[in-house]
C-alpha cells in the first residue's frame, strides 16, 4: 500500500509540472497572437525573425562571433598558454551570459508557446495522459504480479529477489514510458524540451531503487554486538544516512543533467548553458559540502577530523572551480578520485557479504567470481567509459596533441582490459582449483582414482600455462592501445626466443622432454618412480622440472631432460617375490600346505585383504644351499602396499613353521674322526657353549643354570 501511493504522488507530482508547464506556455501564446495580430511585421521581417530563432543559424553566429577575436589573434604555441586561453575563453562567455541569460528563457518559451499555439492543447495533453498511463499501468500491473506469486507460493523474499522486485517495475515503466513518448505526437521544439526530461526522471527513479536495493537492508537490519563486531559492511545509521543522502544526490543530478540537455535541445549558447550549469553546479557543492561535514565516521580525535573536513571542503571546491573553467576532463578525474575508492571498497565489502563461501559445485563458485570481480570490472569500465565520452567532447578542446589523446584513451582502455582479464584469469583459477580439489578425494574405483592422478598432475601444468598466456596477451593488447607496433615486438621475440633457445639448450630440453613426458602418461602426481639414482614419490610438476619425495625424507627437483627411463611402481598391481630357506629334513608338500593356508589367512584379513590382488603361494624349490633348501614365495598386491603384506605373510610364516616342527636353515659344522677324539671334542664344545652362555646371563644378570 505504501508503495503504491508513493507512486500515485509521484505520478501525480509530474503530472501537475507537466501541466504547470503547459499552462505556462498555452498563456504566452495568445498573447503573442494578439500582439501580431495588432501590429504585424511585413513578410521579409517575419522571414528575417523565423531565421533568427532557427537554432542553427544562432549556432553559427555565435561561433562567427567568437571565432572573429580568435582569427586576429595570433594563436598560442605552447599546451599551458592554450589551456589558459581557453579557460580565458570560457570564464569571458560565461561573464558575458548573465545579462541574456533570462532573455533566452524567455525566447526559448516563446519558440515552445508558438509550436503549442499552432499543434493545438488537447494532442498535447493526450500524449502525456498516454506516457502517464502506459508507463505506470505496466509498472503497477508487474508490481501486481509478482506480489500475487509471492503470496501464491507463500515465498520469503531474500535480498536478491527483493531488489529484483523492487527494480524490474521500474524497468518495465521505462520501456513503456519510453515506447509511448516516441509514439505519441509531438511539436519538435516540445518535444526535444521533454524528452530529456523524462529520461532524468526514469533516471533518478531506477537509480533511486538500486540504491535502495543496496542500502534499505542494511538500514532496516537490527545488529546485535555479536554480529555487528563479526561482520557488518554498514551500521544501520550509517546506511540511512547515505540512502537519504545517495537520494538527493541522484534527485540533485537529474534535475542538472535534465535543465543542461533541455537548454541544449532548445538551441541556448554555449555560454548561456555553461553560466547555468556552474550555478547548478554550486547548489550540488553546498550539498555535497553539507554531506561531508555531517557524514558518520569512526571515532577520530577532534582535530584530525576537523583536518580531514577542511582537506575534502578544499577538494569540493576545487572541483566545482574546474566544473566552471571547462575542464571537464579533470573534473571527473577529481570525481573519480574522491568517490571511487569508498565506493569500490563498499562494493568489495558488499559482495563478500553475499558469497556463498561454502560453494562445491562449479556454478555457484563461477557465480561467487562473477559477483566479487565482475562488481568492480563493472563500476571501472562504466567509470573509464564515461571519462573516455567526456574526453572525447571535452578533451580535444584544450588539449591538441594527438600523441596525448592516444595514450590517454589507451590508458584507459588498459585498466578496462586489466580488469577484464584479472576476470578471466579468476574464473579459470576458480575452475581449475575446483577441479583438483575434487580429484583429491578417496575414491574406491581404480579406474577414477587413476583419472584423479591424471587430473592432479596435468591441470596445475594447465593453469601456469593459463595464468602466462592471459598476462601475454593483456600486456600485448594494452600495448597495442596505447600506439605500440606489437608487431615488431612479436617478431623481435621469436628472434630473441630462438637465440635463447641455442644458447640455453638444455632449458629447451627439459621443457620438451617434460611434455612429452606428460603426453606418454609416465607419472603422475602421488605415484612412486624410479630414475637411476633418484626414486621417490611425484609431489608436484613445474615447466621443467618434477619434484620427488623420497620415503626417508628427502626432495629431489629433477629436470625432465635428466630422468630417462622411468620406472613407474605405482601402476595397476605390483608382484612381491621373496625367498627363505629350510633345513633339509623340512617336508616340502608340508610347507606348501600350510603357506596355503597363510594366504587364507591373509586374504581374511579385513584390513590387508583389500590390497591382496594374489594372495601368497609358494613358487617351489628356488636352489639347494650348502645348509638348507632355498623356496620362493610370491604374491601380487596393490602398488604401494607390498611391503605392508609382505611383513604380515613372513610373520605368520615363522608362527606356523614353529607350530608345524617345520625348521629354518642354520649354518652347522661336522667334524670326522675317531669316536676318542669326537667325544673329546664334543665335551669341550660343550663346555665352551656353558661358559659362553654363563658369562651372557652373568652380564643380563639372570641365573646360571
Amino acid at each position: 500500500m505504501n508503495v503504491a501511493s508513493s507512486h500515485c504522488r509521484n505520478g501525480v507530482f509530474l503530472a501537475s509540472s507537466v501541466l504547470f508547464l503547459q499552462l505556462v506556455f498555452a498563456l504566452i501564446g495568445p498573447v503573442a497572437a494578439q500582439e501580431s495580430a495588432v501590429t504585424p511585421p511585413p513578410a521579409k521581417v517575419q522571414q528575417l525573425i523565423g531565421l533568427l530563432d532557427d537554432p542553427e543559424v544562432r549556432q553559427w553566429l555565435a561561433s562567427k562571433q567568437t571565432a572573429t577575436p580568435e582569427a586576429e589573434a595570433q594563436a598560442p604555441s605552447t599546451v599551458a598558454s592554450r589551456l589558459v586561453a581557453q579557460i580565458k575563453k570560457h570564464l569571458v562567455g560565461m561573464r558575458d551570459a548573465v545579462p541574456r541569460m533570462m532573455p533566452e528563457w524567455q525566447a526559448a518559451r516563446d519558440r515552445i508557446a508558438s509550436d503549442m499555439q499552432n499543434h493545438g492543447a488537447m494532442p498535447i495533453l493526450r500524449g502525456f495522459a498516454f506516457i502517464l498511463l502506459v508507463g505506470y499501468g505496466a509498472e503497477f500491473f508487474l508490481r501486481y504480479l509478482l506480489r500475487r506469486s509471492s503470496h501464491r507460493n507463500a515465498a520469503q523474499f531474500t535480498a536478491g529477489l527483493a531488489a529484483f522486485a523492487r527494480i524490474a517495475p521500474l524497468v518495465v515503466f521505462a520501456i513503456a514510458g519510453i515506447s509511448a513518448f516516441v509514439l505519441s505526437d509531438w511539436p519538435p521544439r516540445l518535444e526535444a524540451a521533454i524528452a530529456p526530461l523524462l529520461i532524468a526522471w526514469i533516471a533518478a527513479r531506477l537509480l533511486i531503487a538500486i540504491a535502495s536495493a543496496v542500502l534499505k537492508p542494511a538500514a532496516e537490519a537490527v545488529v546485535t554486538p555479536d554480529a555487528e563486531q563479526e561482520h557488518a559492511v554498514l551500521a544501520p545509521a550509517a546506511a540511512r544516512y547515505w540512502l537519504n543522502r545517495s537520494v538527493l544526490f541522484i534527485c540533485a543530478f537529474a534535475v542538472a543533467w535534465a535543465v543542461g540537455d533541455l537548454m541544449q535541445a532548445l538551441a541556448f549558447p554555449a555560454d548561456v548553458r555553461d553560466l547555468a550549469a556552474a550555478v547548478l553546479g554550486l547548489v550540488v557543492l553546498g550539498l555535497a559540502i553539507d554531506t561531508a561535514l555531517r557524514r558518520p565516521v569512526q571515532s577520530v580525535a577532534a582535530a584530525r577530523r576537523m583536518l580531514r573536513n577542511a582537506m575534502i571542503v578544499a577538494f569540493l571546491v576545487l572541483l566545482w572551480l574546474l566544473w566552471v573553467a571547462g575542464m571537464k576532463v579533470l573534473f571527473w578525474i577529481g570525481i573519480y578520485v574522491l568517490g571511487l575508492p569508498p565506493l569500490l571498497r563498499f562494493t568489495s565489502a558488499t559482495t563478500r557479504a553475499i558469497l556463498d563461501t561454502s560453494a562445491t559445485d562449479g556454478m555457484r563458485v563461477l557465480r561467487n567470481v562473477l559477483i566479487e570481480r565482475g562488481a568492480r570490472l563493472v563500476i571501472i569500465a562504466l567509470a573509464a567509459a564515461w571519462l573516455a565520452v567526456v574526453f572525447r567532447f571535452n578533451g580535444n578542446a584544450m588539449i591538441q596533441d594527438d600523441a596525448f589523446n592516444r595514450i590517454f584513451r589507451g590508458v584507459l582502455a588498459g585498466v578496462v582490459i586489466l580488469l577484464a582479464a584479472d576476470l578471466i584469469w579468476q574464473l579459470a583459477k576458480e575452475v581449475i582449483n575446483l577441479r583438483v580439489n575434487q580429484a583429491s578425494v578417496e575414491v574406491a574405483d581404480p579406474a577414477q582414482l587413476a583419472r584423479n592422478m591424471r587430473m592432479r598432475t596435468l591441470l596445475p601444468i594447465l593453469r601456469n600455462f593459463l595464468a602466462a598466456f592471459i598476462a601475454v596477451v593483456a600486456v600485448l593488447m594494452v600495448l597495442s592501445g596505447l600506439g605500440v607496433a606489437i608487431g615488431p615486438l612479436i617478431a623481435g621475440a621469436g628472434v630473441f626466443g630462438v637465440a635463447i633457445g641455442f644458447g640455453s639448450q638444455t632449458l629447451v630440453k627439459d621443457i620438451i622432454s617434460g611434455i612429452f613426458y606428460m603426453m606418454d602418461d609416465a607419472f603422475r602426481v602421488g605415484e612412486y618412480i624410479q630414475s637411476g639414482s633418484y626414486k621417490g614419490t611425484v609431489e608436484s610438476f613445474s615447466i621443467r622440472s618434477v619434484k620427488l619425495r623420497h620415503h626417508r625424507g628427502p626432495i629431489f627437483t629433477v629436470p625432465f631432460g635428466s630422468l630417462g627411463a622411468v620406472q613407474n611402481m605405482s601402476r595397476d598391481w605390483v608382484i612381491d617375490k621373496f625367498l627363505i630357506n629350510v633345513s633339509y629334513d623340512s617336508d616340502i608338500a608340508k610347507v606348501k600346505k600350510v603357506v596355503k593356508g597363510i594366504g587364507a589367512t591373509l586374504l581374511e584379513d579385513p584390513e590387508l585383504g583389500p590390497l591382496i590382488i594374489e594372495t601368497v603361494k609358494m613358487k617351489g624349490v628356488e636352489q639347494f644351499g650348502d645348509y638348507g633348501i632355498t623356496l620362493s614365495f610370491s604374491m601380487t598386491t596393490k602398488p604401494g602396499h607390498q611391503t605392508q603384506v609382505r611383513r604380515r605373510a613372513q610373520a605368520l610364516i615363522k608362527e606356523v613353521f614353529k607350530a608345524n616342527g617345520i625348521m629354518f636353515a642354520s649354518p652347522t659344522v661336522q667334524v670326522a674322526g675317531d669316536d676318542t677324539q669326537s667325544t673329546a671334542a664334543a665335551a669341550a664344545t660343550r663346555d665352551a657353549i656353558a661358559k659362553k652362555n654363563a658369562a651372557i646371563a652373568q652380564a643380563e644378570g639372570m641365573p646360571t643354570e
